[in-house]
Protein backbone atom coordinates (compact mmCIF):
# COMPACT_ATOMS: atom_id res chain seq x y z
CA UNK A 1 0.00 0.00 0.00
CA UNK A 2 1.30 3.39 -1.11
CA UNK A 3 1.06 6.19 1.41
CA UNK A 4 -0.14 9.61 0.06
CA UNK A 5 0.54 12.80 1.01
CA UNK A 6 -1.13 16.24 1.10
CA UNK A 7 0.11 19.85 2.26
CA UNK A 8 -0.74 23.05 2.49
CA UNK A 9 0.99 25.83 4.79
CA UNK A 10 0.28 30.40 4.74
CA UNK A 11 0.53 32.85 7.05
CA UNK A 12 -1.97 33.77 9.49
CA UNK A 13 -3.01 37.53 10.23
CA UNK A 14 -3.23 36.65 14.27
CA UNK A 15 -1.53 35.22 16.92
CA UNK A 16 -0.60 31.62 17.72
CA UNK A 17 -2.36 31.12 20.51
CA UNK A 18 -5.51 32.76 18.86
CA UNK A 19 -4.74 30.23 16.39
CA UNK A 20 -5.00 26.88 17.55
CA UNK A 21 -7.64 27.99 19.89
CA UNK A 22 -9.92 28.95 16.80
CA UNK A 23 -8.93 25.55 15.29
CA UNK A 24 -9.64 23.21 18.19
CA UNK A 25 -13.12 24.86 18.94
CA UNK A 26 -15.22 22.31 16.61
CA UNK A 27 -18.63 23.86 17.80
CA UNK A 28 -18.38 27.40 16.74
CA UNK A 29 -14.65 28.18 14.98
CA UNK A 30 -13.41 25.18 12.44
CA UNK A 31 -16.73 24.86 10.74
CA UNK A 32 -16.75 27.92 9.41
CA UNK A 33 -13.37 27.71 7.65
CA UNK A 34 -14.37 24.36 5.95
CA UNK A 35 -14.30 25.34 2.01
CA UNK A 36 -17.72 24.11 0.20
CA UNK A 37 -16.60 20.89 -0.50
CA UNK A 38 -16.98 20.01 3.05
CA UNK A 39 -20.55 18.96 4.42
CA UNK A 40 -22.87 18.04 6.93
CA UNK A 41 -20.68 18.66 9.98
CA UNK A 42 -21.32 17.14 12.88
CA UNK A 43 -19.62 17.06 16.34
CA UNK A 44 -20.60 13.77 18.37
CA UNK A 45 -18.62 13.86 21.01
CA UNK A 46 -16.94 16.46 22.55
CA UNK A 47 -16.63 19.72 21.05
CA UNK A 48 -13.18 21.36 21.99
CA UNK A 49 -9.40 19.84 21.73
CA UNK A 50 -8.64 16.28 22.10
CA UNK A 51 -11.46 13.80 22.49
CA UNK A 52 -13.95 15.29 20.42
CA UNK A 53 -14.99 13.41 17.20
CA UNK A 54 -16.30 14.35 14.06
CA UNK A 55 -18.32 13.85 11.07
CA UNK A 56 -18.58 15.30 7.73
CA UNK A 57 -18.79 14.65 3.82
CA UNK A 58 -15.61 15.90 1.51
CA UNK A 59 -16.64 16.08 -2.40
CA UNK A 60 -13.30 15.82 -4.36
CA UNK A 61 -12.68 14.60 -7.69
CA UNK A 62 -16.70 14.12 -8.25
CA UNK A 63 -16.65 11.77 -5.28
CA UNK A 64 -18.41 12.12 -1.71
CA UNK A 65 -16.62 10.72 1.06
CA UNK A 66 -17.95 10.34 4.74
CA UNK A 67 -15.33 10.51 7.23
CA UNK A 68 -15.41 10.16 11.31
CA UNK A 69 -12.45 11.64 13.07
CA UNK A 70 -11.41 11.31 16.56
CA UNK A 71 -9.34 15.08 17.46
CA UNK A 72 -5.58 14.61 19.75
CA UNK A 73 -3.43 16.64 20.91
CA UNK A 74 -0.12 15.75 20.67
CA UNK A 75 1.47 19.31 21.44
CA UNK A 76 -1.85 21.02 22.91
CA UNK A 77 -0.88 24.66 21.62
CA UNK A 78 1.09 23.61 18.53
CA UNK A 79 0.02 20.78 16.84
CA UNK A 80 -4.32 19.15 16.10
CA UNK A 81 -4.88 15.84 14.93
CA UNK A 82 -7.72 14.54 13.60
CA UNK A 83 -7.61 10.76 12.69
CA UNK A 84 -10.22 8.24 11.02
CA UNK A 85 -11.66 6.47 13.49
CA UNK A 86 -12.21 3.86 10.30
CA UNK A 87 -9.77 4.02 8.25
CA UNK A 88 -5.83 5.44 7.83
CA UNK A 89 -6.10 9.10 7.04
CA UNK A 90 -4.62 11.45 9.36
CA UNK A 91 -4.62 15.21 8.99
CA UNK A 92 -2.65 17.45 11.45
CA UNK A 93 -3.15 21.10 11.94
CA UNK A 94 0.84 22.96 12.75
CA UNK A 95 0.74 25.86 13.97
CA UNK A 96 3.62 27.87 14.74
CA UNK A 97 4.38 31.43 15.95
CA UNK A 98 5.33 34.10 13.50
CA UNK A 99 5.91 37.22 15.13
CA UNK A 100 2.47 38.59 15.77
CA UNK A 101 0.88 36.35 13.34
CA UNK A 102 1.49 33.06 12.93
CA UNK A 103 1.86 30.11 10.19
CA UNK A 104 -0.82 27.04 9.80
CA UNK A 105 0.36 24.26 7.70
CA UNK A 106 -2.06 20.81 7.10
CA UNK A 107 -1.14 17.99 6.39
CA UNK A 108 -2.82 14.92 5.58
CA UNK A 109 -1.72 10.97 4.99
CA UNK A 110 -3.22 8.53 4.35
CA UNK A 111 -2.76 4.51 2.70
CA UNK A 112 -3.94 4.55 -0.67
CA UNK A 113 -5.70 2.35 -3.43
CA UNK A 114 -3.48 -0.25 -5.60
CA UNK A 115 -2.56 -0.50 -9.19
CA UNK A 116 -3.85 1.27 -11.77
CA UNK A 117 -6.69 3.36 -9.15
CA UNK A 118 -3.49 3.92 -6.93
CA UNK A 119 -0.98 5.00 -9.45
CA UNK A 120 -4.23 7.84 -10.73
CA UNK A 121 -4.66 8.69 -7.06
CA UNK A 122 -1.09 9.20 -6.62
CA UNK A 123 -0.89 11.92 -9.15
CA UNK A 124 -4.23 13.41 -8.55
CA UNK A 125 -5.72 13.56 -4.78
CA UNK A 126 -2.42 15.63 -3.82
CA UNK A 127 -2.79 18.27 -5.74
CA UNK A 128 -6.77 18.24 -5.18
CA UNK A 129 -6.54 18.16 -1.24
CA UNK A 130 -3.38 20.96 -1.56
CA UNK A 131 -5.93 23.31 -3.41
CA UNK A 132 -8.60 22.51 -1.08
CA UNK A 133 -6.28 23.20 2.14
CA UNK A 134 -4.50 26.42 0.59
CA UNK A 135 -9.06 27.51 0.55
CA UNK A 136 -9.15 26.22 4.11
CA UNK A 137 -6.33 28.06 5.15
CA UNK A 138 -7.48 31.45 3.39
CA UNK A 139 -11.24 31.25 5.12
CA UNK A 140 -9.13 31.14 8.68
CA UNK A 141 -7.02 33.81 7.93
CA UNK A 142 -9.98 35.45 6.97
CA UNK A 143 -11.74 34.49 10.48
CA UNK A 144 -8.18 35.53 12.25
CA UNK A 145 -8.55 38.89 10.63
CA UNK A 146 -12.13 39.74 11.16
CA UNK A 147 -12.35 38.29 14.66
CA UNK A 148 -8.96 36.70 16.51
CA UNK A 149 -6.49 39.69 15.79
Amino acid sequence: MTKIMAMAEEAIGAPSKSVYRSLADYRQHHPRILPPAFSDFVVEEGGVGAGTIIRFKVRLGGRTRTSRQRVEEPQPGRILRERDVDGTTVTTFTVTPDGKNSRVKIETTYDGARGVAGFIERLIAPRMLAKLYREELKRLDQLARDELA
